[in-house]
């Protein structure tokens, strides 16, 4: 299969796009790159655009990062200037018919594409590549705990809200440093596997129950479910993390107003670029070559 002909746009996002812009030029691709950090060397045979409209222009096939877009419509893009909100002008350049790859769209970008007849293809909760990236996003999240505490992991009363795919890797994680991990979360299996791993299990209704003894709080969850009321239980020295998409498990603006040290861990995965680009990649190219597979 031939990418000779086939322009990609790698817009916004962190370290892990330069590794994925290697990979479609190694490809066969052209591609054209806006948003994320740019080395000073450059990237070989990759176009670096002075705007996400500039590298959208004439690309078949866009990526836009996996992490979560914000509330307002914009693509995580932590070290750039700018915001980058897509817009109807900003895809209109793109050739047709379009294809956006990313890890998950908007309203807002849902109803851009479908009236310029651009398809988005997200890939936020594929379990293989969510397990593929977990390593690199639990060890990134155990840096974040001891930059940011005066105490050890091991003997610590930690809660974490969800157990889905990081949820449950950082739970075995925990436990093996010694950890006393408490797991919070709706699904009876999910509580269950987190016994089994040597957590203590509780359903949400519980958490007000053992919200005062908790050191630190991980929330995994793309839904708020820890507001104000169940924050003021928590101790003063306690520590929050939030790993999910937007708008997170945490109402971080109400800890903050707490005195509560919050910390929102978005794309944990950057703590390996070059690893987590790559795994991200066999994720995109599935999907390009199924997308050529159409032509």
């Amino acid at each position: 299969m031939s990418w000779n002909n086939t322009v990609i746009a790698v817009v916004a996002g962190d370290a892990r796009e330069q590794e994925i812009a290697r990979c479609a030029v190694r490809a066969g691709a052209t591609v054209r790159a806006y948003g994320f950090p740019w080395p000073q060397e450059g990237i070989e045979g990759v176009y670096h655009a002075k705007d996400a409209a500039d590298a959208l222009k004439g690309a078949d096939i866009a990526l836009f990062p996996i992490p979560g877009i914000t509330t307002e419509g914009a693509l995580f893009a932590p070290k750039c200037p700018e915001k980058i909100i897509p817009t109807r002008e900003m895809l209109e350049g793109m050739r047709k018919p379009g294809h956006i790859i990313l890890g998950w769209g908007d309203a807002n970008l849902k109803g851009h594409c479908a009236e310029l007849g651009i398809t988005l293809h997200e890939y936020e909760w594929d379990v293989d590549l969510m397990l593929l990236r977990g390593p690199a996003i639990v060890e990134g999240v155990l840096k974040v705990i001891i930059e940011n505490t005066e105490i050890t992991i091991h003997k610590s009363n930690i809660c974490l809200v969800g157990q889905g795919t990081i949820g449950s890797l950082l739970t075995n994680t925990l436990v093996a440093l010694g950890a006393h991990v408490h797991v919070a979360a709706r699904n009876p299996v999910q509580r269950a596997a987190a016994y089994a791993a040597g957590a203590e299990s509780l359903t949400l209704e519980q958490l007000p129950e053992y919200l005062p003894k908790m050191d630190i709080v991980i929330g995994s969850v793309p839904k708020r479910l820890l507001e104000r009321e169940q924050l003021k239980l928590l101790p003063k020295h306690a520590l929050l993390v939030d790993v999910a998409a937007p708008p997170g498990t945490i109402d971080r603006e109400a800890a903050a107003e707490l005195g509560l040290k919050t910390v929102w861990a978005r794309g944990m995965g950057a703590r390996a670029p070059i690893t987590v680009g790559r795994s991200q990649w066999s994720g995109i190219v599935r999907r390009i070559e199924g997308i050529l597979e159409q032509k």
